[in-house]
């Protein structure tokens, strides 16, 4: 009788811990107002708006119930360990918070901000082991593709871009699902195409070939360029990163370098747009040029300290300013570069802090997830979706993007790279433990050397 209460209650608690996973992911992934109207949303509408405070409201009670729920995890003394440099980021975001235009709305967002990437590392510890893991993501993905394409299909005014639409008229045609742009649609369908390869290599083939390639149709509707240039080659760079992890880094960290001064010395250097055009490239890249030469003046100003976090951008003080009447720029919704968002946010610092945590630490740890062999279908998974939004952030802000997937999955690939490096804490992570061999010389060595 007391097996079966035992059995019972795991049954309780797996069905619960799925449903939980289920929530968080749909959270992100859906959002509350899928299928958005395009000419109900205005540019000016400010970060602390009625429906970013709803959303606060939902990651708070959502974090509380992730944060108890981990509590009863035998893993719960991994949760914070990624923790230590965000602490510092968060203290130095804090205090530059003090010189924005509104401290307490600059205050709240970085405790949401804290509160989704511990939503994104405690949702790798959920599932009970790999195999739910990727069942989960079955469900997820094919929910989630399957309402953009019903979009397509049955509310074609909202899931694709209209001639009729307030703004972008010039993306009549190409399909946004139930995410409100292209550009966001375009990549999650990415990092769908790299969930499917991976749900395949874990045991469902033709459910993760299925999911890979209805999300890679939908790429190549959304009309988003970067994202669809850029799958083909993530892939590559991921291989070449496997194989030789070493070239992989450098192609990593001169492409970044690279493609950032390219981006931004186009935006200021006349001379320099004019060789890129004679070249037959857009020097302008869709006008972001006019975002980065406002975005660099106004970091000029203040270098060290920046703007305060999320507190530049459609602000009252930049819609008065002199600059509204010079350039459109002032109407953008961020600098559609993740790097000099950064910037505005905290001055160099920020940057600093942001580069060392989101690419240096997970390339140390890549070279370590990749020499172990630890679940190699699960580290090439995130190192995917890690180099993926690296090269995305050079053409768009997804670092901080707390609503939407894009932030939110690349939280996931951080965070697992991590655990992947560390092989012999895998023993204790309930999502990776499939992978983890105590039998093996190999994993038994590294799980000494954890301890």
């Amino acid at each position: 009788m007391a097996d079966m209460r035992k059995t019972a209650k795991v049954e309780r608690s797996t069905t619960f811990a799925a449903l939980l996973f289920l929530a968080v992911f749909g959270y992100f992934w859906v959002g509350l107002n899928p299928f958005p109207d395009p000419n109900a949303i205005s540019l000016a509408t400010p970060y602390g708006g009625t429906s970013n405070v709803l959303n606060q409201l939902i990651v708070i009670a959502m974090s509380a119930v992730v944060l108890a729920t981990m509590l009863q995890n035998p893993a719960r003394h991994l949760l914070l360990r990624p923790y230590g440099l965000l602490i510092c980021l968060l203290v130095w975001l804090l205090f530059t918070g003090l010189f924005a235009g509104d401290p307490s709305a600059a205050f709240r967002r970085i405790v949401f901000a804290i509160l989704v990437c511990l939503c994104a590392n405690a949702l790798l510890f959920i599932p009970r082991d790999g195999q739910q893991f990727a069942k989960l993501m079955c469900i997820g993905l094919s929910f989630t593709i399957g309402l953009s394409y019903m979009g397509v299909i049955a509310l074609p005014h909202l899931a694709i871009h209209q001639a009729s639409d307030a703004l972008e008229q010039s993306l009549a045609g190409d399909w946004r699902g139930h995410f409100g742009h292209k550009n966001v649609a375009a990549a999650a369908m990415v990092y769908a195409v790299f969930f499917g390869f991976y749900i395949a290599k874990a045991g469902h083939g033709r459910l993760g070939m299925l999911i890979a390639l209805s999300a890679g149709f939908f790429v190549l509707h959304a009309g988003g360029k970067t994202s669809a240039a850029m799958l083909p080659a993530i892939l590559l760079l991921a291989w070449i990163f496997e194989r030789w992890t070493s070239f992989g880094t450098v192609i990593l960290v001169g492409g970044l370098a690279s493609l950032n001064i390219i981006l931004l010395t186009a935006a200021i250097s006349q001379s320099f747009s004019a060789l890129l055009a004679s070249a037959g490239i857009d020097a302008t890249f869709t006008d972001r040029g006019s975002i980065w030469r406002l975005a660099l003046s106004a970091i000029a100003e203040r270098p060290l300290l920046g703007y305060g976090f999320q507190s530049f951008w459609q602000t009252d003080a930049l819609f008065n300013s002199g600059q509204a009447m010079t350039t459109w720029a002032v109407t953008a919704a961020n600098s559609h570069n993740g790097y000099v968002e950064q910037l505005i946010n905290g001055g160099i610092p920020a940057l600093t802090m942001v580069v060392i945590w989101l690419v240096i630490l997970p390339i140390v740890h890549a070279h370590r997830a990749l020499a172990g062999k630890n679940d190699l279908a699960l580290t090439r998974l995130f190192l995917r979706i890690w180099l993926f939004s690296l090269f995305l952030a050079c053409l768009e802000s997804p670092f901080f993007g707390n609503s939407g997937p894009i932030w939110f999955t690349m939280l996931i690939a951080v965070f697992g790279l991590r655990l992947q490096a560390n092989a012999g804490l895998v023993a204790n992570a309930p999502a990776l433990k499939a992978s983890f061999d105590p039998a093996s010389p190999h994993d038994a060595a590294v799980l000494r050397k954890a301890r």
